[in-house]
């Protein structure tokens, strides 16, 4: 998203953006030593973190995105889930595809006896963050067991690098099921779970099923995981995305000019940038998340 947001504001503002792809805690670090005139991140900092930067700090929003339950029965096209089943799931509680407690929410659907592989990430990862934040809101199954974070000691299961290594393993395993970017399950036609959200409603991962997740309480800074959504409509495993610069820009030589940039840089993400969100299988922001993350670039000064 970011690759393409910025090569189309160079081709309509001539400024080229140098921006790498490099994780969530590359983009904190680089920002906290300075090196950067912005950093971005799927998780946002956190008040002990925030600590550590000499002084304060903004998260913009500038979309929203999910995670996928992805899965591997043959035969099987669509699939019904609760928070607490995949917590069994996970934890290794649940260990055959026609349990009951699956069976009783999937009515109708012929699920065969088969063995579950559970597929999780072996890297530190915002894809596990909000999925760990998710099923610690939605189930006191999973919460009792306080495995919460970007890397987590899991109980069970096999492990692949990144989306594409969760996915490879899906795909070669038949009884498998694991966590990947929705993003990166739509646009590889992955088959997806669909969730039961905490107004009871059974929700796929779309752009607009993400969108909606978004539709819920979120305070000013927009520091928060939205997992387990109070939206009616809302995917229930959907987060945020940020970036994140210095409240104040008067720092390192940086010129009034150098801060003007930035300002028109923000303000044309979260506005004109937005269109460039859907095709790319991102959600963009609802109207109240773009009311809040432009008086959020407002704040920021020189």
């Amino acid at each position: 998203l970011y690759t393409k947001l910025f090569n189309e504001y160079y081709k309509q503002k001539n400024i080229k953006i140098n921006y790498q792809g490099i994780g969530s805690g590359g983009g904190i670090r680089q920002l906290n030593a300075k090196t950067v005139n912005f950093g971005a991140t799927d998780a946002f900092i956190k008040d002990t973190e925030l600590e550590n930067f000499d002084a304060p700090i903004v998260h913009i929003p500038t979309a929203a995105g999910a995670v996928a339950l992805s899965y591997n029965i043959p035969g099987i096209p669509t699939l019904n889930l609760t928070a607490d089943i995949i917590a069994k799931l996970f934890s290794g509680n649940i260990t055959k595809w026609n349990d009951t407690e699956i069976l009783n929410i999937n009515p109708n659907v012929n699920i065969p006896k088969m063995g579950v592989v559970t597929i999780q990430r072996s890297d530190a990862s915002g894809t596990t963050l909000i999925f760990t934040d998710y099923l610690t809101k939605a189930s006191s199954i999973w919460a009792e067991k306080k495995l919460l974070g970007k890397m987590i000691k899991w109980p069970k299961g096999l492990a692949g690098k990144g989306n594409a290594g969760v996915a490879g393993l899906i795909k070669q395993i038949p009884g498998s099921i694991g966590y990947i970017g929705s993003v990166y399950a739509i646009q590889n036609k992955m088959t997806m779970a669909t969730i039961q959200n905490s107004s009871g409603n059974f929700i796929k991962p779309t752009v607009s099923s993400i969108t909606e997740a978004t539709n819920t309480e979120i305070p000013d800074d927009t520091r928060i995981n939205i997992g387990n959504t109070s939206s009616e409509n809302g995917y229930p495993i959907s987060g945020l995305t940020w970036l994140i610069v210095y409240q104040n820009q008067n720092y390192n030589n940086k010129t009034k000019e150098d801060y003007k940039e930035l300002i028109n840089l923000l303000n044309w993400i979260v506005k004109e940038g937005q269109s460039y969100a859907e095709p790319l299988n991102f959600s963009p922001l609802s109207k109240s998340l773009l009311k809040k993350a432009t008086a959020i670039i407002d704040s920021i000064e020189y």
